[in-house]
């Protein structure tokens, strides 16, 4: 049995081009970079409303409660190559990550600074997300009241 000509040029095309297929996906560690830089560009950008969209484990704060702490914030990521660096992924399953990355800040007293630590990231609705603590740490913010002498509650900075 002989192959109409039109088939075996499209097996021949489609053989040519699967192994260019299997090098232009990306990574999971690319993925993992890529969603948190991104997440990373949105905090720079002051769009508190979409970044909390894109942080897993809220707790009881609220969206507004959030983009009012945020607003308040002096740190925030640097820009361009500064922003990430070093990034490692040291543990990936289905829906956890964990990456390992010097993440550059603006915002300090004496310029740029930076943070190079472990992050927790959830796999949530097709997206990487960053933990809302961990932003909160980044940015000099606790997410926890604290108590003065007297008992009344203040924000923790």
């Amino acid at each position: 049995m002989r192959l109409p000509a039109w088939i075996l040029a499209a097996f021949l095309t489609l053989a040519a081009s699967a192994p260019t297929a299997l090098y232009s996906a990306e990574t999971p560690s690319a993925v993992l970079e890529q969603s948190m830089s991104e997440t990373l560009d949105i905090w720079r950008d002051g769009r508190y409303e979409n970044l909390f969209e894109r942080l897993a484990h809220r707790g009881k704060t609220s969206r507004e409660a959030f983009v009012k702490k945020m607003q308040g914030a002096r740190m925030r990521p640097a820009c361009c190559w500064q922003k990430m660096e070093h990034f490692k992924v040291l543990n990936e399953k289905k829906t956890e990550a964990t990456v390992y990355v010097k993440l550059g800040l603006d915002g300090s007293l004496d310029g740029t600074s930076s943070s190079t630590r472990e992050f927790k990231l959830t796999h949530e609705g097709g997206v990487w997300k960053m933990q809302l603590a961990d932003i909160f740490s980044l940015a000099g913010l606790s997410g926890k009241k604290t108590r003065n002498a007297k008992g009344k509650k203040h924000g923790a900075l």
